[in-house]
């Protein structure tokens, strides 16, 4: 089966959400399990893709071959899966109608990851409208394909629809190049998203949350008249995962609306119905706010003592503690994260009482 049947398939099945385990295990997973099918990168950078690079213009220079001929030549190459500049440079000395066949059968027939990523390299060089749906769909199998689908299709006119679309059912590294591509893009609808569903939990969210707390203005959605329940929550998951993403993205002590942004998130937090994930967030972020790294925040006067109290009475307000119990008793992970680390330190009455 190619790659491109295998996520078709998998989609099929759910339309609306990421493929169970990113579409691992590929339909290729057998021949790709052998250490020497594994080459790693070239010591030297500046070589990465040039072997690769050096394949396609062999090919590309005799009329007589076809796509089908490249579907196993890739095999045993180190195939770069980000945006390469000898596979593009190879891209463009070529006629742009052979390389967006080429480009398009392998992306769709490949029945070997080498040969579909560098189909996809292809056409995301050498573009057109009407390829969106391919590189769409093989973008789900995300681990892989991820970044050669995003700038693909950023380069599409309406590349920011197709990325929204790709975010939707993406995880993982796969959400996070699409993540960064979007803050790329940019655009009123690409805004609206970010504001509100780019962090979904993952660890991996570090990387990208700060870049999207100011691409996505987040300074100025939360501060303004009645912000909607799902920019406040979002704001909560951005702030927090800023607050622990030290040595991977944007920190808090590096946002310089911190102040700002965390004192609106505090009062209108207040106003909201309690729930597991809401008590995790303020207790993660007044966890945060007692630490050494808050130190090196710019506080207006006063300003960070308020907001850690603010975020503890908060917790400690009987109906949060009861969500947080019960979540206790049902034995939420991040629940039980929270009475094993922090409830000490912070005083939380829903796990000390």
């Amino acid at each position: 089966m190619s790659l491109f049947a295998h996520a078709s398939l998998l989609h099929r099945a759910d339309p609306d959400s990421p493929l169970p385990g990113d579409g691992v295990p590929y339909p290729d997973d057998e021949q790709h399990r052998d250490r020497k099918f594994r080459p790693s990168a070239p010591n030297d950078s500046r070589r990465s893709g040039a072997d690769v690079a050096a394949l396609l213009d062999a090919h590309f220079a005799d009329p007589s071959t076809v796509p089908g001929d490249l579907v196993e030549a890739f095999h045993g190459l180190y195939v770069p899966i980000h945006p390469n500049d000898h596979i593009s440079a190879a891209a463009c000395r070529v006629d742009a109608d052979r390389v967006r066949e080429t480009g398009r059968w392998l992306v769709q027939h490949a029945t070997d990851r080498c040969a579909a990523i560098v189909g996809l390299a292809l056409l995301g060089t050498v573009w057109d409208e009407d390829d969106i749906t391919l590189i769409k769909t093989i973008g789900l199998l995300s681990k892989h394909f991820g970044p050669l689908a995003a700038h693909a299709l950023k380069r599409r006119r309406d590349g920011s629809d197709a990325l929204l679309w790709l975010a939707e059912r993406v995880t993982g590294w796969g959400r996070a190049y699409v993540v960064q591509t979007l803050c790329e893009v940019g655009g009123i609808g690409a805004r609206q998203w970010l504001l509100r569903r780019a962090c979904d939990g993952d660890f991996l969210n570090g990387y990208f949350a700060g870049k999207v707390a100011t691409t996505a203005h987040l300074h100025e959605a939360i501060t303004a008249p009645d912000p909607d329940l799902e920019v406040i929550d979002h704001t909560g998951r951005l702030l927090a995962t800023m607050a622990d993403s030290d040595g991977m993205g944007m920190t808090l002590e590096h946002y310089p609306p911190a102040p700002a942004v965390l004192a609106a998130h505090c009062g209108l937090a207040g106003r909201l119905e309690p729930s597991v994930e809401r008590f995790y967030v303020a207790a993660q972020l007044a966890g945060y706010l007692q630490g050494a790294a808050a130190d090196r925040i710019a506080w207006p006067e006063g300003g960070r003592e308020r907001v850690l109290d603010g975020y503890l009475a908060l917790v400690n307000r009987e109906d949060w503690c009861a969500v947080a119990r019960a979540g206790l008793a049902a034995r939420d992970h991040r629940v039980t994260w929270l009475a094993a680390t922090l409830a000490a330190r912070l005083g939380l009455r829903a796990f000390t009482d």
